[in-house]
């Protein structure tokens, strides 16, 4: 499947409030980000304007202001930052600058709705580039007492999330919400964050939570939420569907995972990030193994397929792939002669290729194709099945086999090929394979 292209919002655009731990009134100006720039926060309340970007090296897990997600340091911090990096996942926005006069974002009703209103006001423009998800390759998660946060590999971006308070109203709420730009519109945008009414009276005796209120913050008190009525009766873990939305997002690009969460917040979920960086850095050190530049390449020699595949004479049985759609399809040549092994005991009088060879040498070109697909590079391409095989003739010394690999259906773990092997124009052997993937440390 090809990669989605970077966005940026196509017209400036503002949202002013206060915030709502600080209680200082603040504009957000938001503005189209240049291709490659990510999220990028720019305090120009200060003298200096220091650049913020929005990222994991950014985060920060000790800012004296709790239940919100900050980045930056000292008097260069930012506050509260989850509800619009919600928003922009929802949106697909890849590349923005956000000007700010103040320290924490505006908060409009607690949720993440006038930031998604205002990008969709500003519109969303495609960019020439395109951003390539990351897909989790084996499970992690955190855990602290009762809560925990878990993620497992999947096709899609999912979160499973079960909410239990010692409160009538906030007891044993489950949603499960898998991440499309309608599905997020429709089912979290406007998902308002919420406190119980001793928490929200600490928080005052702490000196927090000064722009909170009873028409941005729902309030549940003893008798149900205050002065407020919920847009949806599980509206509660709805919002913290949101919040692990946006706290992801500092992953810098789109995340295919699903994850699974028990009562986590704001701290869990920067925890559960850092360990999903450190699994993506792995992957790109194992994927520098195979550093052969396909980029442009229309062929690929001998040189190249050994960096894609682990088989080695005498069981590299494809010598050059002569065109190639990355990920998509591809011609491969195997020049079959006297002196391949398997003719010393393979009908040694009359040579005659086995046709289990002749599938494992179209496999191996289908390895190539796969492996070439960004989103498979560093793995290793196992063959799991093989399905309605044909030998039509027999393949003999002195005959190039011409393999025809087209993919059929691409996932993150199960890709399937349809196969066709040809010696002077004509169809000599043919399959259906489906192949499952493994990380690359398999051979270590």
């Amino acid at each position: 499947m090809k990669p989605a292209n970077q966005k940026t919002i196509k017209n400036e655009c503002e949202i002013e409030g206060v915030g709502l731990h600080t209680g200082s009134p603040v504009k957000a100006i938001l503005k189209p980000g240049m291709v490659g720039a990510g999220i990028v926060f720019i305090r120009t309340d200060l003298p200096e304007q220091p650049m913020v970007p929005a990222n994991i090296e950014s985060i920060n897990l000790s800012p004296g202001v709790p239940r919100c997600t900050t980045i930056g340091k000292d008097e260069h911090q930012i506050h509260t930052i989850e509800h619009l990096m919600s928003a922009l996942a929802g949106c697909g926005i890849t590349n923005l600058t956000v000007e700010l006069d103040a320290s924490e974002l505006p908060g409009g009703d607690g949720s993440a709705l006038c930031f998604y209103e205002a990008v969709q006001k500003a519109g969303i423009e495609d960019q020439s580039e395109p951003v390539e998800p990351f897909f989790l390759s084996e499970p992690i998660g955190v855990s602290n007492d009762h809560a925990s946060i878990f993620i497992t590999p999947a096709d899609d971006f999912k979160i499973t999330y079960a909410l239990n308070y010692d409160h009538p109203l906030l007891r044993s709420q489950f949603f499960e919400f898998t991440m499309t730009p309608e599905n997020y519109a429709r089912d979290i945008a406007s998902c308002r964050t919420f406190c119980m009414e001793e928490e929200a009276d600490e928080l005052r005796r702490k000196g927090l939570g000064k722009g909170a209120n009873f028409k941005n913050t729902l309030v549940v008190g003893a008798k149900g939420v205050l002065e407020n009525e919920v847009r949806f009766a599980d509206e509660f873990v709805r919002h913290k569907v949101l919040d692990i939305v946006g706290d992801l997002y500092l992953l810098g690009l789109p995340l295919k995972g699903h994850v699974f969460a028990v009562k986590s917040g704001h701290r869990l979920n920067l925890q559960l990030l850092k360990k999903i960086q450190q699994q993506r850095k792995l992957a790109k050190v194992k994927a520098a193994r195979f550093d052969y530049d396909f980029t442009g390449k229309k062929e690929i020699d001998i040189e190249g397929i050994m960096k894609v595949l682990p088989h080695r004479y005498p069981f590299l049985l494809v010598d050059r792939v002569i065109e190639i759609e990355h990920g998509k399809k591809a011609v491969g040549i195997k020049n079959v002669t006297i002196n391949d092994g398997f003719f010393q005991g393979h009908f040694p009088t009359r040579p005659v290729m086995p046709g289990v060879l002749m599938v494992e040498a179209m496999a191996q070109t289908a390895g190539v194709v796969v492996l070439t697909n960004p989103a498979h590079r560093g793995k290793l391409a196992f063959f799991m099945a093989v399905d309605n095989v044909k030998f039509r003739k027999v393949v003999t010394a002195g005959d190039q086999l011409m393999m025809d690999i087209e993919v059929t259906k691409d996932r993150s773990r199960i890709t399937q090929i349809h196969a066709v092997s040809r010696v002077d124009g004509e169809i000599v052997a043919e399959a259906d394979m489906t192949f499952s993937f493994t990380d690359a440390s398999y051979l270590d």
